[in-house]
């Protein structure tokens, strides 16, 4: 057998060994590729739900739909479906897919079955993946430290704890969320406890990027809920006026006198004489809530 021959013999027993490990796709790598499928298909149906719902909206409110931002969406749906309801997970809102449908593994394994990830075994590789990385985390600071040491520098003027007032770790949902795995009550106590170690460390603001990643800023409720400082008018009558509250386009204040009489006036005129009976009533309404 020539040379030729011989090379051209051998480049078809290769592709014929790639086509069939091809096609010897395992049952694992198989089942993943109709959920991913499913799942693609199931977001591409959701997408185009939500760019419909987009446009509906900007018509409505009579704005530009290719300039219709995720805010002015927000602020449609707040004016088109106001709601008293203070939990925002009990109001009407419109997200983007991505925000709401559970993200879904990548494939964890090739076409043979054979896992991508060195801790696939373990059964949440994502989990024990960030672990080891907030060890290393730790490992390179100490490293750092010692070095300070070594140079004979003080600690002490070296020294730059992470200040993480103002947030929190994620919980433990959001956290299952950001791993795409389910972890138990101990393994997500074994993660703030490993996470508080790094951020006590003397060094820990130079690892402030990868800590932030796994927190998220608290929401004060004591500024939200400040209550303004009652003035006195002429009367000797105590009141409290809101300036520059919005809706839509307009703008006004609001100014709350007490003890009331329950007569309402708009730009110095009574209610009665205002606007038509429905926006009457709107404001009626409104002013009942209060």
């Amino acid at each position: 057998m020539n040379a030729a021959l011989f090379h051209r013999s051998t480049a078809c027993n290769a592709e014929d060994v790639a086509s069939v490990q091809k096609a010897k796709i395992s049952k694992a790598m198989k089942a993943y590729l109709e959920r991913a499928k499913e799942h693609e298909s199931c977001m591409e149906t959701a997408r185009l739900e939500y760019k419909l719902g987009k446009r509906h909206l900007a018509n409505m409110m009579g704005a530009d739909v290719e300039s219709f931002t995720q805010q002015d969406i927000d602020q449609a749906v707040q004016y088109l479906f106001p709601s008293g309801l203070y939990d925002p997970a009990a109001r009407p809102t419109m997200k983007p897919p991505e925000e709401f449908i559970p993200k879904t593994k990548g494939a964890e394994f090739d076409e043979t079955g054979r896992p991508f990830h060195t801790l696939f075994y373990t059964g949440r590789p994502n989990f024990f993946q960030m672990l080891f990385d907030i060890v290393e985390t730790i490992n390179k600071l100490n490293v750092m430290e010692d070095a300070t040491r070594l140079k004979g520098k003080s600690l002490d003027s070296a020294r730059k704890i992470l200040d993480t007032t103002g947030s929190e770790w994620l919980p433990k949902e959001l956290l299952e969320k950001k791993i795409v795995e389910t972890i138990s009550d101990i393994e997500y106590e074994n993660f703030v406890s490993a996470m508080q170690r790094l951020v006590s460390h003397p060094l820990s603001e130079l690892a402030k990027a990868f800590v932030n990643e796994y927190r998220k800023p608290l929401i004060s409720k004591l500024e939200n809920d400040t209550i303004p400082t009652p003035q006195h008018d002429a009367d000797g009558r105590q009141y409290v006026t809101i300036y520059e509250c919005l809706r839509k386009t307009a703008r006004g204040d609001v100014t709350i006198k007490f003890p009331g009489t329950g007569k309402i006036e708009v730009n110095g005129q009574d209610l009665r004489n205002v606007g038509s009976i429905q926006q009457r009533e709107q404001v009626s309404s409104i002013t009942e809530y209060c």
